[in-house]
């Protein structure tokens, strides 16, 4: 609790968030980070929920999970579990960065131990 009261109707509201999610609390995937990359694959069809429509709106170009939660004013949670939704229908794409280095990227093994009989040397 942040100690202030939470409005009905509010982004924050617990109610409203309850009703976005249809009472979820989790993702179908934990597909997601803060910087997975969104693309959208198709338009909205009538219908859908709000969310998932501003969401395939915004999602023209990659954008990541964190802004999109942003824009929406939503909490990251809350705007996974939307994701999933869309991930699962294919709606959306979702492009992850790669942090792991490749081997292509590693120095080989010869360098690493001329930098450490350096380093010893010191």
């Amino acid at each position: 609790m942040t100690g202030r009261p939470v409005m009905p109707g509010r982004d924050d509201d617990p109610d409203r968030l309850y009703t976005i999610t249809r009472g979820r609390s989790r993702s179908p995937e934990n597909a997601f980070d803060l910087v997975t990359l969104i693309v959208s694959e198709r338009e909205p069809a009538p219908g859908m929920q709000s969310e998932h429509v501003r969401i395939l709106q915004m999602c023209g170009a990659p954008t990541a999970v964190v802004e999109v939660a942003a824009e929406l004013a939503l909490p990251v949670s809350v705007v996974k579990i939307l994701l999933g939704d869309l991930l699962e229908s294919g709606a959306v794409t979702a492009r992850h960065p790669r942090f792991a280095p490749t081997k292509a990227r590693l120095p080989d093994l010869d360098t690493l131990k001329q930098v450490l009989h350096g380093l010893q040397r010191l």
